[in-house]
C-alpha cells in the first residue's frame, strides 16, 4: 500500500514535470510567432475570425503537445535529470516541429503560397492541411525521442535523424496520394476545396502515425530502427490505395468518392471526413495488430 509520503512525492513530481512542460509549450508559441511575423494571431483569430487560421494554429498546438509529450514519457531518472531531460528535449522537439512545418510549405504544398491561402484566401482546405502536418510531425518526434538511447548527445542524434526520415516518409506520401487520386489535390485545395483538403490531411496523419509506432521504443541500432520504420513506411503506403476502394465500396456503397470530393458543385465534406477517417483508423488498427 502506497503512503502518505509516497503519494506526496508523487504529486510533487507531477506538479514540477507539468509546470516544466507547460514552460516549454509557452516557449513553442512564442517561437512560432517568432518565425511567422506576418501572422498577428489576435487578429486572425478574434477581428477576422480566420477559420483556416484557426484550423492551422491548433494543428500546431496538438503537434506541439506531442512533440513535448515525447520528453515527458519514459522511465523516471530522478526529479532533476528529468527535467534536464524535458527541458533539452523539448526545445529540441519545438525547433523540430518548426522545421516541419517549413519544409511542408516548401516541400509538400509547393505548388501556391501557404501564407496567401491561409491568411488572405482563409482556405480552410490548406489550413487543415498544415494541421496535419504539424500533428503528423508532433507524432513523428514522439517516437524519433521517447525511449532510451544512450547518452544524451546520441540521443539527439537518433531524434533528429528519425525526424528527417520522417519527414522524407510524409513528402513521399504527399507525391503518392497524389498519384492514387484521378486529380490534382494541388490544384482543387488552391480552388478552396475543403473536402479534398480533408481527405489529404487524413492520409498524413496516419502515415505519421505508422512512423511513429516504427520508432517508438528503445534504439537497438540503425539498421533494426529503420529495417522496422521502413516496413511500416510501405505498410502505410499499401494502406492508403486500400482504404480509399474500401471507402467506396463499403462505407459510401453506392457512390464514387471522387464525384462526391470534386464533382458537386459543393464538395461533399462529410464524404471526405469518412475517407479520412478510414485512412487514420486503418493505421491505429495496424499498430494495434502488428
Amino acid at each position: 500500500m502506497i503512503s502518505l509520503s509516497e503519494i506526496s512525492y508523487i504529486i510533487y513530481d507531477a506538479v514540477v514535470y507539468i509546470a516544466v512542460a507547460f514552460a516549454i509549450f509557452l516557449i513553442g508559441k512564442f517561437v512560432y510567432q517568432l518565425l511567422h511575423p506576418s501572422f498577428k494571431v489576435k487578429e486572425e483569430l478574434v477581428k477576422k475570425d480566420n477559420f483556416a487560421f484557426a484550423i492551422a494554429h491548433v494543428g500546431y498546438y496538438i503537434g506541439l503537445l506531442l512533440a513535448i509529450g515525447s520528453a515527458i514519457v519514459g522511465p523516471s531518472n530522478g526529479l532533476v535529470n528529468d527535467i534536464i531531460d524535458i527541458a533539452v528535449y523539448g526545445l529540441l522537439a519545438i525547433v523540430l516541429l518548426n522545421c516541419s512545418i517549413f519544409l511542408s510549405d516548401y516541400l509538400m504544398l509547393r505548388n501556391f503560397s501557404i501564407r496567401k491561402e491561409i491568411i488572405e484566401d482563409q482556405n480552410a482546405g490548406t489550413g487543415i492541411i498544415e494541421a496535419a502536418v504539424s500533428i503528423a510531425s508532433g507524432l513523428i518526434i514522439f517516437g524519433a525521442v521517447s525511449g532510451e538511447s544512450g547518452d544524451m548527445l546520441f540521443g539527439i542524434l537518433t531524434a533528429v535523424v528519425f525526424w528527417a526520415f520522417g519527414q522524407l516518409a510524409l513528402i513521399l506520401t504527399t507525391r503518392f496520394y497524389n498519384w492514387i487520386t484521378p486529380y490534382n489535390i494541388h490544384d482543387h485545395i488552391e480552388k478552396d476545396n475543403v473536402a479534398v483538403g480533408i481527405g489529404f490531411a487524413g492520409a498524413i496523419i496516419a502515415i505519421g502515425n505508422l512512423i511513429r509506432f516504427g520508432l517508438v521504443g528503445d534504439f537497438e541500432g540503425w539498421l533494426p530502427s529503420f529495417t522496422e520504420t521502413g516496413f511500416e513506411l510501405v505498410v502505410g503506403l499499401i494502406l492508403l490505395p486500400v482504404m480509399r476502394l474500401i471507402t467506396d465500396k463499403i462505407l459510401l456503397p453506392g457512390e464514387k468518392l471522387t464525384d462526391e470530393i470534386i464533382n458537386q458543385e459543393h464538395p461533399n465534406v462529410g464524404a471526405a471526413l469518412v475517407e479520412a477517417f478510414a485512412y487514420i483508423g486503418g493505421s491505429v488498427l495496424i499498430t494495434w495488430c502488428l
